[in-house]
């Protein structure tokens, strides 16, 4: 698998955020088929840090309803593999330099 297609965004929520400034632990949503060597290789090329830990997990999808003119529509919302990388204490990643 490429380097290019394992990481496909990082997570901004409050939750990461938080974990960005005590942990140095930052949230990629990566693609299902990468393990934690790929994501860890992958991680230390695009921003040149030292990765120390990597922690994965499946997020499962969701079922969602909503009201319209028309009646009641339901779909699925689709899960995501999640990844929480620790790097080394003393670095960090500007994730909002792109914005």
């Amino acid at each position: 698998m490429k380097l290019t297609e394992i990481l496909i965004k990082p997570i901004l929520t409050e939750k990461a955020n938080a974990q960005q400034e005590k942990l140095s632990r930052y949230a990629f949503k990566v693609n299902r088929r990468a393990n934690k060597l790929e994501i860890k290789t992958a991680v230390e090329q695009f921003y040149g840090v030292n990765v120390v830990d990597v922690n994965t997990l499946v997020v499962p999808g969701k079922s969602k309803t909503r009201s319209t003119k028309s009646g009641i529509i339901s779909g699925v919302k689709s899960g995501y593999k999640k990844a929480l990388v620790t790097v080394a204490e003393g670095e960090s990643i500007d994730l909002y330099a792109s914005i």
